[in-house]
């Protein structure tokens, strides 16, 4: 069994910002993610406002925090799926596909995953035309008509980035406004090839091999009809990846995320949280990467200063 004094689990803007200073601060330090490093982030188009970035691709920033977080020292496993956590005892165990390793601190920075509408039609045609990533599917449908579903910042920014590469991007909304930033409003108003449809829900995918309609019901006037599109993105949010975290004895809230203090301290000594996965209302980049810095932090103080706040 590999000992290790900082584990971190998951690869996102958390997990990379807390595996930054847990190396730095001189912590045997490894990382690991199911998939490749990077998480949610590099899956956006574009992130807008990171500090010092009024605009940069998320793959991009990925890449970045990635390559620091290395060269900061910690070692990145990538495609290594954790099954089990053990995490009363001193030494915490964390079980994965490959091997199984301790710990003296653990934090947990698992992130979230794309929420699904549960409409008939949606699993069945799922990578044939329905995803939930515009900028790892959207250059399929160049020149065609696209479906966004949703009204916040992901769905927006999913829309824009389609705009330009769809030859027509139809927006759904259950509600009659969108809740994203108003820059992002104001963007969507001045696109010519996109079409908004308010207070709207999809009800069902249908398509042969792949997608190419979706009945849709307007809930104010009862009208239920077909439109033909040649995709479906997805974007109505994220869900917590706590499951194993909260077998393993971490308190969650009514809605799965993580309990933590301001200290990213969970319930059990020597684990933190960090990221999306927590309780944290505010779901952005920059809070995930405070999020993992202020764990990593503590983890140190909890590792090489057992007697400070506890």
């Amino acid at each position: 069994m590999e000992s290790w004094e900082l584990i971190i689990i998951g690869a996102g803007s958390g997990g990379l910002a807390a595996g930054i200073y847990g190396a730095r601060s001189g912590l045997k330090t490894l990382v690991i993610d199911e998939k490749l490093a990077g998480g949610t982030a590099a899956d956006a188009p574009i992130v807008e406002n990171y500090p010092g970035f009024p605009q940069i691709a998320g793959g991009e920033l990925a890449q970045n925090m990635t390559l620091h977080c290395k060269k900061a020292g910690a070692t990145i496993h990538e495609i290594e799926t954790v099954t089990a956590l053990e995490l009363k005892e001193d030494k915490k165990i964390v079980k994965t596909t490959r091997a199984e390793y301790e710990a003296k601190a653990v934090i947990i920075a698992t992130g979230s995953h794309y929420r699904e509408i549960g409409v008939k039609g949606e699993k069945e045609f799922r990578g044939k035309g329905v995803s939930y990533c515009g900028v790892c599917d959207g250059p399929f449908f160049k020149g065609k008509r696209v479906l966004v579903i949703g009204g916040g910042n992901s769905a927006a920014t999913t829309t824009l980035y389609l705009s330009g590469i769809a030859a027509e991007v139809v927006v759904t909304h259950r509600r009659d406004a969108f809740r994203a930033e108003e820059a992002l409003v104001k963007d969507i108003a001045s696109k010519e090839n996109v079409q908004v449809f308010w207070n709207t829900e999809v009800k069902e995918i249908r398509g042969e091999k792949f997608v190419n309609k979706v009945v849709v019901h307007h809930k104010k006037k009862g009208e239920t009809k077909e439109i033909e599109v040649d995709a479906v993105f997805v974007q109505i949010g994220e869900a917590p990846n706590s499951q194993i975290a909260h077998e393993a004895g971490l308190d969650v809230d009514e809605h799965g995320y993580i309990k933590t203090d301001v200290f990213q301290r969970t319930n059990v000594a020597g684990v933190y949280a960090a990221g999306d996965v927590t309780s944290h209302p505010v779901k952005q980049v920059g809070t995930a990467v405070g999020q993992g810095i202020t764990a990593a932090l503590e983890a140190y103080s909890y590792i090489k200063r057992p007697y400070y706040r506890r």
